[in-house]
């Protein structure tokens, strides 16, 4: 990147939620444009999920819904890799066993770790170059090894080596984004993380869509807050972040992605009730996390970087070109 568009050296990050961590692995030689992002939240962190797109890779979603027996979450992994590299959730899932976290079952732990994949195969020139299990420890053990609010590297790095937009017309990246609500709640963080592989491209006002291309695709992204809520109110925090994604994005949710948002609640504190309108604070808290969704996407996109291999030329996207002139 350009010495103009650097950014400052510490932005706003899902990091600045209290406790959350986060891990990269990734490679890019040999026939390698891959890697696996990892969310570490602290123990006993509550997590839900939803689905939109139309063709997900995902592990253990089905655990994360409101009415099943565990309500926690261990650690949420996203990969490259398609349905291959979900095999970087069993790395999570060792680390995580080693370190003694998971549901406690006799005998042990059973750790819960949800995931979902970006569609990036043969990117590197390799299709049989995707993340393993070992990456995914790899990605693990770097978020268990950072300190308490450390800064996210962004762009083409984990889970967004590989990733592009516009159906493989530019490259995309991964990006990360918080906001503090106000008042009374301005102890509460809302954080998002996203893999930006999408088949839209970043909207621009009064302009066309672009035409769909070819190519699989997918937006992941991790919502986490250091507020208390239900599992139930975790899912519904997810539905209502996928609106980032979509004023992020044109078009989005497609038959041909996978656009999933993990939400990870810490319960270390606690939102302060409006007098009038009790459900206010968690309004707001649901409108914070669509747009930190839509800033990270975004991030996403500004941070990705050109990469030519032997599958082709990803270029940056044009910042501030109208859709329909691409």
């Amino acid at each position: 990147m350009s010495q103009d568009k650097k950014k400052p050296s510490r932005q706003s990050a899902i990091t600045d939620v209290p406790g959350i961590r986060v891990g990269q692995a990734q490679r890019r030689t040999d026939g390698w444009l891959t890697g696996v992002s990892v969310v570490l939240p602290p123990p006993g962190t509550i997590g839900s999920v939803d689905v939109r797109g139309g063709g997900p890779g995902t592990h253990e979603t089905d655990a994360l819904d409101p009415t099943t027996m565990v309500a926690t979450v261990d650690a949420v992994a996203l990969t490259g890799g398609s349905a291959y590299g979900l095999a970087a959730a069993g790395g999570v899932q060792q680390w995580c066993e080693e370190n003694g976290r998971g549901f406690a079952v006799p005998g042990g732990v059973v750790p819960i770790v949800p995931a979902a994949a970006i569609f990036d195969l043969g990117r590197g020139g390799d299709f049989s170059a995707r993340p393993n299990a070992a990456m995914g420890y790899e990605a693990a053990l770097d978020a268990a090894s950072s300190t308490e609010g450390a800064d996210v590297v962004r762009g083409n790095v984990g889970a967004g080596t590989g990733a592009a937009i516009g159906a493989g017309k530019y490259k995309g990246g991964l990006g990360t984004a918080a906001i503090r609500l106000t008042g009374e709640n301005a102890h509460i963080v809302v954080g998002a993380f996203a893999v930006v592989n999408a088949a839209g491209i970043p909207w621009v006002p009064g302009a066309q869509s672009l035409p769909a291309g070819e190519g699989l695709n997918t937006t992941l992204a991790v919502v986490a807050t250091n507020a208390t809520l239900t599992a139930a109110q975790a899912k519904r925090t997810a539905t209502a972040a996928h609106a980032g994604m979509a004023r992020a994005l044109n078009p989005v949710h497609t038959l041909a992605d996978g656009d999933t948002i993990f939400t990870l609640a810490t319960c270390a504190d606690v939102l302060a009730p409006h007098p009038a309108f009790p459900l206010a604070p968690l309004i707001e808290l649901q409108s914070a996390a669509a747009e930190a969704v839509r800033l990270a996407i975004l991030d996403g996109v500004a941070q990705a970087e050109a990469v030519q291999t032997p599958w082709g030329i990803l270029p940056r996207f044009p910042d501030g070109t109208p859709q329909g002139s691409i």
